[in-house]
């Protein structure tokens, strides 16, 4: 148990209020005004806990939620979907395969061919800009 303790100690001392507070107390931000909302830069979005490549620039798109939205995950067993019957409403949390960080919601209303939106929030990721 002292394991996870040091290891949420860390983290609580590593990342921002609003990062810890979305990917260890299963938080999310403000919609529309969070960093990666309206990004179109080419790269890979990384875990901001330990550094896993989640998605990648290529499967982003504006999606309006206010979130960036992703149609697929950049490897198949990068993230996690869990069952969320939180806040009164049937869902499903998406997280981190690596470190079980909580990164958002997955729904079956994105764009073709998945069908999916991976709505992640901004403070569950790192972006690391495509090498020129």
């Amino acid at each position: 148990m002292a394991g996870r303790e040091d290891e949420v100690r860390g983290l609580k001392n590593r990342l921002s209020p609003l990062q810890f507070h979305v990917t260890q107390e299963k938080g999310t931000e403000p919609p529309f005004r969070n960093r990666y909302c309206r990004s179109d830069d080419d790269g890979s979005y990384r875990c901001i806990c330990c550094g896993a490549v989640l998605f990648a620039s290529d499967d982003k798109y504006h999606s309006g939620s206010g979130w960036p939205s992703f149609s697929r995950p950049a490897e198949e067993d990068g993230v996690e979907e869990r069952p969320d019957d939180s806040h009164g409403m049937r869902r499903t949390e998406v997280v981190c395969s690596s470190c079980g960080a909580h990164l958002g919601h997955v729904f079956e209303d994105g764009p073709e061919p998945t069908g999916l939106r991976y709505c992640i929030n901004s403070a569950a990721l790192d972006f690391e800009p495509e090498k020129e």
